[in-house]
């Protein structure tokens, strides 16, 4: 996946997130911590991907990771 799939991606779950949240209904709970938690996802392969090309790796070889990798980083 190449970084403007993953940042189209992206804007796609956030534009969702806010429609849920600014829909003036109660929100599913269950679905917006799926949309956070692949935010998290994306935004980590993404770091991934821009980490690989700044040292010189092949920045195909990120993946995203799983989500209980990305959900307990330290802030």
């Amino acid at each position: 996946m190449e970084d403007e799939e993953v940042l189209n991606r992206i804007r796609t779950l956030v534009d969702e997130e806010h429609s849920l949240r600014g829909a003036g209904e109660p929100v599913d709970p269950e679905r917006l911590s799926e949309l956070e938690t692949t935010l998290d996802q994306c935004w980590d392969l993404l770091r991934q991907r821009r980490a690989h090309r700044e040292f010189g790796q092949d920045e195909s070889s990120a993946a995203a990771r799983d989500a209980r990798t990305v959900e307990h980083y330290e802030q």
